[in-house]
This record gives C-alpha cells, sequence and structure tokens, in this order.
C-alpha cells in the first residue's frame, strides 16, 4: 500500500493523512453553515432597506396630507387671505414641505430598486452558487470514498486469493510426498495449485492498478478537487462581503444625493420667511377696509352760561324758507342712519325735529293757538354730553351693514357697500366682465376659422353647423358688453362722486381755515325728539361745501316699523323741515312715538313721513310696542 505524504492546503502541514483532511466531512459542515449565516445577513439587511422605505413612504404620505390639509380650498374665503405676504409666505412653505415629502418618496424608491431588488436577485444568484460548490464538494467526496472502497475490496480480494493459492501449494506439496496417493490425485493438486496462484496473481496485479489509481484520484481530490471548490466557495464569500459593504454605501448615498433638494427646500422656506412685509400687509388691511367716509367735523363749544335758548342760525332751515329758497323734503329713507353714512341735507333734518316746539291744538286759549304760530322759547334740552352719550350707545338701525354682516345677497351695483369698496368691487365686476368677453370674443374666431376650414374643404363639415353657435356667441358678446356699460357708468358715478368729495373736503378745509372764529360764533347746538345730536352750519359753510350723494347709496334700507295707528285730530300744515301735513280724522302709522319733546312721528305711506304735534293726533300703540 502506497503511503500518502503531501501538504495540506489548509493547514499545510506535511504527514500521510493530516487531521484536516481526515475531517474534511466536518470542514463542510462547518463551510456550509458560515456560508447560509451570510446569507441571513444579507437577507437581514434587505429587510431591513424594506422597513426603511416603507417610514420614507409613510412619512411623505404624512407629510403631503398635512400639506394637502391646510392648503386654501378652491372658491373659498381662504383664497382671498393669500393676498397677504404671510399667508403666502404660509402657503410657499406648504408647497417646500410637498416637495420635501417628494424627496421622501425618491429615497424610498431608489432604496428600493438600487439595494432592496439588486440585493433580493443576487441572494437568489448566491444561493444557486452556494448550493453548486456544496453539492460539487459532496460529489467529490462521495467519488474519493467510492475509490478508496474500491481499492479495498481488490485489497481484501488480493489477499483472499494470496490464501487460498498458499493454501493450494500446502495440500499439493502434501499430495506429493504421500506414497498412497495416486498419481492422478497429485496430478489435480499440482493444477488446482498452479490455478490458484494464477489467481493470486492476477488479484495482485488488479490490486496494484486500482492502487495506483486511487492513489492518483487521492492527488487530484487533495490538491486540485477539493482545493477548487474551497476556493470558489472563498470567492463567494468575499463577493458577499464586498456586496453588502457596497449595499451599505449606497444606502448612505441614496440619502446624500437628496440633501441639496431638501436643503434648496429649506432655503426656500427660509426665502419665503423673510419676504414677509408687515407693512404691505398692513396697507392691504386698508385698502382692504377703507370705507372712503369722511371724519364728523368738530363738535361746537357750549355756553351754559347764558340763558338756554334757541337762536335760528343765518343757514337754518326756517330762514332758509323765509327767504324763498326751496329745500328737497326729507323723505323717510333714511331714517334711523348714524351720521357718518348720511348726507349733509338728510343729517340736519334727520336729527332735530322741527326747530320749534309743537304749536297747542286750535282749541287752546293761548296767545300761539294758532298753528305754526310764534313758540315759547322756554323749553330746556339736556346737556350736549349727555345726548351725544345716549347717540352713540344707542343701537344704530343700519340694515345694510347688518344685511353685510349676514352676508346676504346685495344688489347688483353694491350700493350696500362705502363708496371705496364699492368702487372696488365694480372694479373687479367690469374685469370680470372684460375677461369673460374675451372668453367669448375667442371662442367665435375660433369658430369663425372652423367654418372657413368647412367651406374651403366641405368632406371635412359642415359651414352651416356653426352659425348657430356664433350666432349665440354674438348675443353673448353683445349682453356681456352691455353689462359692461353699465357696470362701467355705476363705477364712472362713484369715481366723480369720491373726486367730488375730495374736492369738496379741499375747498372746505381752506374756508374753515379762513373763517373758524365766524362758524364757531354762529353754531348752536339742535336736539331732536329721538335725543341726537347736530350742528347747525352757517349759510355761508352751506354755500361753500357742495352738496354731494356720495352716500346715496346707503338710502335703500328697511324703513322703520310701525308701532301703532294716530287719528288726526285738527288739521296740521307742515311747513318745516321735517313735518308732514295731516288732515283731521286722517288715520295714519305712528312709527316714533313722542319723547318729550311735544312731537310724534308718524307715516303716510313708504315715501312720505314726518312729524307733527302730539296734541294734534290720537296715538293708539300696539300691545308689543307698550310692552317694548
Amino acid at each position: 500500500m502506497v503511503s500518502l505524504s503531501h501538504r495540506c492546503v489548509f493547514c499545510h502541514a506535511i504527514s500521510p493523512l493530516c487531521l484536516c483532511c481526515v475531517k474534511q466531512k466536518d470542514q463542510f459542515d462547518n463551510l456550509e453553515k458560515h456560508t447560509q449565516w451570510g446569507i441571513d445577513v444579507l437577507e437581514k439587511f434587505i429587510k431591513f432597506v424594506k422597513e426603511r422605505t416603507e417610514i420614507e413612504l409613510s412619512y411623505a404620505k404624512q407629510l403631503r396630507n398635512l400639506s394637502k390639509k391646510y392648503q386654501p380650498k378652491k372658491n373659498s374665503k381662504e383664497e382671498e387671505e393669500y393676498r397677504y405676504t404671510s399667508a403666502r409666505a404660509f402657503l410657499a412653505t406648504l408647497n417646500e414641505m410637498n416637495d420635501y415629502a417628494g424627496q421622501h418618496e425618491v429615497i424610498s424608491e431608489n432604496m428600493t430598486s438600487l439595494i432592496t431588488g439588486e440585493l433580493t436577485r443576487y441572494v437568489q444568484e448566491l444561493k444557486q452558487e452556494r448550493k453548486s460548490h456544496f453539492h460539487d464538494g459532496r460529489k467529490a467526496q462521495q467519488h474519493i470514498e467510492t475509490c478508496w472502497k474500491q481499492l479495498e475490496a481488490s485489497k481484501r480480494r488480493f489477499e483472499r486469493d494470496c490464501k487460498e493459492a498458499d493454501r493450494a501449494q500446502q495440500y499439493f506439496e502434501k499430495m506429493d510426498a504421500d506414497i498412497n496417493v495416486t498419481k492422478a490425485d497429485v496430478e489435480k493438486a499440482r493444477q488446482q495449485a498452479q490455478l490458484r496462484h494464477q489467481m493470486a496473481e492476477d488479484s495482485k496485479a488488479e490490486y496494484s492498478s486500482t492502487l495506483q489509481k486511487f492513489n492518483s484520484e487521492q492527488h487530484d481530490h487533495y490538491y486540485t478537487h477539493i482545493p477548487h471548490i474551497f476556493q470558489k466557495i472563498q470567492e463567494m464569500e468575499e463577493r458577499r462581503i464586498v456586496r453588502i459593504g457596497e449595499s451599505m454605501k449606497t444606502f448612505a448615498e441614496v440619502d446624500r444625493q437628496v440633501i441639496p433638494i431638501i436643503g434648496k427646500c429649506l432655503d426656500e422656506i427660509t426665502k419665503a420667511a423673510e419676504s414677509i412685509d408687515h407693512k404691505n400687509d398692513s396697507q392691504l388691511v386698508i385698502e382692504a377696509f377703507k370705507s372712503g367716509f369722511e371724519p364728523p367735523g368738530d363738535v361746537d363749544f357750549e355756553d351754559f352760561t347764558q340763558p338756554m335758548k334757541r337762536t335760528v342760525s343765518e343757514s337754518s332751515l326756517s330762514n332758509s324758507r323765509a327767504d324763498g329758497k326751496s329745500e328737497p323734503k326729507f323723505g323717510g329713507k333714511s331714517k334711523g342712519k348714524l351720521w357718518p353714512f348720511i348726507k349733509k341735507n338728510k343729517l340736519m333734518s334727520l336729527l332735530t325735529s322741527p326747530h320749534q316746539p309743537p304749536p297747542p291744538p286750535p282749541a287752546s286759549a293761548s296767545p300761539s293757538a294758532v298753528p305754526n304760530g310764534p313758540q315759547s322759547p322756554k323749553q330746556q334740552k339736556e346737556p350736549l354730553s349727555h345726548r351725544f352719550n345716549e347717540f352713540m350707545t344707542s343701537k344704530p338701525k343700519i340694515h345694510c351693514f347688518r344685511s353685510l354682516k349676514r352676508g346676504g345677497a346685495g344688489p347688483e351695483d353694491f350700493s350696500n357697500l362705502p363708496p371705496e369698496q364699492r368702487r372696488k368691487k365694480l372694479q373687479q365686476k367690469v374685469d370680470e366682465l372684460n375677461r369673460d368677453i374675451q372668453k367669448e370674443m375667442d371662442q367665435r374666431d375660433a369658430l369663425t376659422k372652423m367654418k372657413d376650414v368647412y367651406i374651403k374643404n366641405p368632406q371635412m363639415g359642415d359651414a352651416a353647423s356653426v352659425d348657430h353657435r356664433l350666432a349665440e356667441l354674438g348675443q353673448n358678446i353683445e349682453k356681456l358688453r352691455l353689462e359692461v356699460q353699465k357696470f362701467e357708468a355705476w363705477l364712472a358715478e362713484v369715481e366723480g362722486r369720491l373726486s367730488m368729495r375730495s374736492e369738496a373736503r379741499r375747498q372746505s378745509g381752506l374756508y374753515e381755515a379762513q373763517n373758524t372764529s365766524a362758524v364757531n360764533s354762529c353754531a348752536q347746538d339742535r336736539e331732536s325728539p329721538d335725543g341726537s345730536y347736530t350742528e347747525e352750519q352757517s349759510q355761508e359753510t352751506e354755500m361753500k361745501v357742495p352738496a354731494t350723494d356720495f352716500d346715496d347709496e346707503f338710502d335703500d334700507e328697511e324703513p322703520l316699523p310701525t308701532i301703532g295707528t294716530c287719528k288726526a285730530l285738527y288739521t296740521f300744515e307742515g311747513q318745516n323741515e321735517g313735518t308732514i301735513s295731516v288732515a283731521e280724522g286722517e288715520m295714519l302709522y305712528v312709527i316714533e312715538e313722542d319723547k318729550g319733546d311735544g312731537w310724534t312721528r308718524i307715516r303716510r305711506n313708504e315715501d312720505e313721513e314726518g312729524y307733527v304735534p302730539t296734541s294734534y293726533v290720537e296715538v293708539y300703540l300696539d300691545k308689543n310696542a307698550k310692552d317694548s
């Protein structure tokens, strides 16, 4: 038997049979466990990356939902708020957060494609390669074991044949020495011994051949096949280690690639925050809520050191009548308005009852029994401060403002708005109508071109089929142009009034600067039946300041409700401003009862109302009015 003496490829020991080679099967088991552990590490990393991508997707989805939640809804009031720089900055922040969420989605997508997908495919290939290598190793082991078994079988057969040949030789020699044995038996024993010797020689030759073959196979096995298989396993394991390292680098690079874009998003958020202009926002608020009303004039000084009596100034309504100057009668539309929203002549008549105390009934024996005759000047009036406080704390009956607060549909010309707001609304309406006209004209031009194409190429369509639509568009354009003209007329009216008001304010300021002392000496306090306060201006002031109608849009408000009825006991000729004529026996509506000054406010119809002496009528108040 040839001894094996070689250098082990694992332990590099020189021995006939080293421990590593003897326990080769155990080494294969160890390598198999180790390579399986390496695959498990890869799969664990893949699972880690998958969970990271799910987190990134979930985070991105939550960011998008958050951004969408606070985005302004279309055609809502919130859209108007985004004209302010702070609101626009917030909107920009929401948009940038949306882009920020998109970068997290990019991270998830890149990790899925570059790491999870690639590693999953690599793991499958690795498993197949590992299986192939260990299959080759097992096959080589089985082959060497088979060769060893063949060698052992040949060896045993050679040993057996040698023993059989030795016994046959001994038997022949015994038979040849025995004289009692026949010559035929001796010959037979000799032939049998030769046959056994021949079989032993054949077994020896076979054993020698098998041994040489085994030694060759064993040398190839330990020096070629097994080292080659182990080398492949080693290379496979090194590739796995390199691959997982590269995947970890990719894991970091995917994040690093989006950092500049995320930084840009953060820079845009910072830029949006720096673009906030508090001055501009304040100016927008001022422009949005500017009413266009003028502030009230100064309150004149009341001199309580002189006896309180009513003095008639040169600009009083009664003197104006005495001089033959007719003034328009104050209608009932503007009742219940506060002084900043009423024209000057209406303010004067609303805040004052007739100049004089009411006349006594005709049956009175008083010297002033004649209606509208000379009146007693001894009527006392409350201090101005009390009247002014009562006026400011009383509930204003400005129905148009209440309707604005309720958000109800206003008139088409926006006359329920203050002048400046009305101008803005009208301008917006004009711009909107012009845009609609442009759209209709674009459609008409397109249809006209289509019709020309149909005329030149009848096979493409019927030219008459678009005539109806062209006619409709022409009608729509005409209607829209009429609407534009209507709104432009209203706009021009409002802008004219605003310019007149500005000019009047300039002239009034110039005049008042020259005549401050004269105006203050002539202005006297006035009180009306409802306790409101106003002051008479001089005749010169009336002439200097043109009576502008910039507040006409506030005239269309609801009339005061009736609180009862009354019957005229005597005929009364209402000659003063704010009074109304009644006939004896006439039934009228009461809209404001006597507040201690001797006058009752009544209404005949929607256009006729005014004050009459309380002693001239018999009042029947409703139950609800009495309870209130």
